[in-house]
């Protein structure tokens, strides 16, 4: 076997193992801040619930070993009115010579059942996936009938769909991501590892004591084509609204941990979740940084 079709191989191996198909949240850890910096992530119906948000994040996975995934992330929300909102998610990953580009824009619509903030939210996200393999990237000849064949593959269309029932505690959500897979079985939609549904359940207690402290309570339960669904358990602790520290343990065999700190309108958090238990002993685990800015709120 020459080197280039080793190495075409091997890049496969990593993009399969590590699950980078069609979604920032289709890996076995996802993108940390979806659990409680940025739900929108998670789920469309969560956008534009107040102000305007803007979030970034960055995550270098598999750090020691060379061409290990990593991600961008870019997402804005709006309230456009006091019952709808928009948002913008678009996300970038790089794997090996594998490349993704996924961008697509949600609409919410948040119906209020009470006079204390309870909320039933629907949401809609619509948009475009895009998957190349990198020809600057290889080590070999771009020209090869393997890259010419996947680099073919149109940009096709995406969206995810979800609800929320959410009050000033209680948060109930469910979603069900790249709906394109529901309705076509296309080859890139065969494939393991990509998200076939997202639902979580989070209670937040106000402390009425005077430091100020609040937790958050939160289940995650994750279902991944090919694989055993996921559920993920942990909280948050809040500090008066300055500094938050959460933790989530993952039934994988595996754990994401969160430090943020709050400055005016800004928010600044570092994650890092350890690697599968099945993994732990190749990879460093994966490291986040995230920024989020709330503005007209």
């Amino acid at each position: 076997m020459g080197l280039k079709m080793r190495f075409i191989l091997l890049t496969l191996l990593l993009y399969i193992l590590q699950g980078i198909a069609i979604d920032l949240h289709a890996q076995l850890n996802p993108i940390g801040a979806l659990y409680f910096q940025n739900q929108y992530l998670g789920n469309p119906a969560m956008a534009g619930r107040k102000g305007f948000d803007v979030n970034m994040g960055y995550r270098k996975q598999w750090s020691n070993i060379p061409g290990g995934p990593s991600s961008q992330i870019l997402t804005g929300e709006y309230a456009f009115t006091r019952n709808a909102g928009i948002g913008l998610n678009v996300s970038n990953e790089t794997s090996g010579l594998f490349k993704s580009l996924r961008s697509v824009a949600s609409y919410a619509y948040h119906m209020p059942l009470n006079e204390n903030n309870t909320k039933l939210s629907f949401g809609l996200s619509l948009g475009f996936l895009n998957e190349r393999l990198s020809r600057e990237d290889m080590n070999g000849d771009p020209n090869d009938i393997i890259v010419a064949n996947y680099n073919q593959t149109e940009t096709h269309v995406d969206g995810d769909f979800g609800l929320a029932y959410t009050s000033n505690k209680l948060s109930v959500q469910a979603a069900l991501p790249n709906i394109k897979g529901i309705f076509q079985r296309d080859l890139v939609n065969q494939r393991i590892n990509h998200p076939t549904f997202f639902s979580a359940l989070s209670y937040k207690i106000d402390s009425e004591n005077p430091y100020g402290i609040s937790l958050e309570p939160k289940v995650v339960y994750r279902g991944i084509k090919g694989l055993n669904n996921i559920l993920d358990i942990g909280a948050n602790v809040s500090y008066v609204n300055k500094v938050n520290l959460f933790g989530m343990f993952h039934s994988i065999g595996s754990a994401t941990f969160g430090l943020g700190m709050n400055y005016q309108s800004f928010n600044i958090i570092g994650i890092y979740s350890t690697s599968t238990s099945s993994l732990a002993g190749y990879s460093s685990g994966n490291f986040e940084i995230g920024l989020k800015a709330s503005l007209l709120n």
